[in-house]
């Protein structure tokens, strides 16, 4: 079998309840610094299965994503220059 890559972690198994709620380990809480209050995106993919990412964190990475999801063009370096 082989080890996982650095950086990927197995947290255990986790049941939804009867209300569709689950509980995340908390030690991928403290490892994602995941604290009350946060919001988190669920997100999906048919055939790979469903993620969770801290809303903050995805506004950091990529922050056209969800004009891209709304089907609005994202801004070129050349558009917001126009706007200043």
């Amino acid at each position: 079998m082989e080890q996982p890559s650095e950086g990927k972690r197995f947290y255990g198994a986790i049941t939804v309840s009867e209300r569709g709620q689950i509980v995340i380990p908390a030690s991928a809480r403290r490892d994602f610094n995941i604290q009350v209050g946060d919001k988190l995106l669920v997100l999906g993919d048919l055939e790979q299965g469903i993620g969770l990412i801290k809303a903050s964190a995805l506004f950091q990475k990529a922050p056209g994503f969800f004009s891209m999801l709304q089907g609005e063009p994202n801004p070129t370096p050349e558009d917001q220059n126009e706007e200043e």
